[in-house]
């Protein structure tokens, strides 16, 4: 006999992969079995699968699951792993699912057009923000549209100012 989950009805083979699965989908972050190991084993964390698998079967339905040859699971250390059965039983599992997903490309790699377009003009923007910034870090002085620095302005109007004073 396996067991459902309580919080999701994953079927597990056993109480320890029921255990195993209630404490990693909760270390992972998802909240409901979080929240649910906080109810029913306030010290999961704490606990050996084997421990957590005997607190968590009296809330888990049992459920039928395939048998398996008792050879196998003697050959793989007692536990059963490497025995040919699907954990899953027909449907991808939730931590194999997180695998396969965190195993490609991270989000935003399919974004659509707009968006990398988006993206690329914002990188252009950030990159000229940043040139610009260099230029005018060095002298204190910036630009106007024809290339006349605000100090070059303010030194000619100056000496059109002394210019007109001696004129008069």
């Amino acid at each position: 006999m396996g067991y459902a989950c309580p919080v999701c009805d994953e079927q597990q083979a056993d109480a320890v992969h029921l255990a195993n699965h209630l404490a990693i989908t909760a270390s992972i972050g998802r909240q409901d079995h979080l929240e649910w190991l906080e109810e029913y084993a306030p010290d999961w964390a704490d606990c050996g699968p084997e421990e957590l698998g005997e607190q968590v079967v009296e809330y888990a339905l049992e459920v039928e699951t395939p048998e398996f040859a008792s050879e196998s699971a003697e050959s793989a250390g007692g536990h059963g792993h490497g025995h040919g059965h699907e954990h899953s039983h027909g449907k991808p599992s939730f931590e194999n699912e997180l695998a396969r997903q965190t195993s490609q490309p991270g989000r935003g790699a399919a974004m659509s057009g707009d968006t990398g377009r988006i993206l690329e003009e914002a990188r252009e923007m950030t990159a000229q923000m940043y040139e610009d910034e260099e230029g005018s870090e060095g002298d204190g002085e910036t630009e106007n549209g024809d290339g006349e620095s605000e100090t070059e302005r303010t030194d000619e109007a100056e000496a059109e100012a002394t210019t007109e004073d001696e004129n008069e």
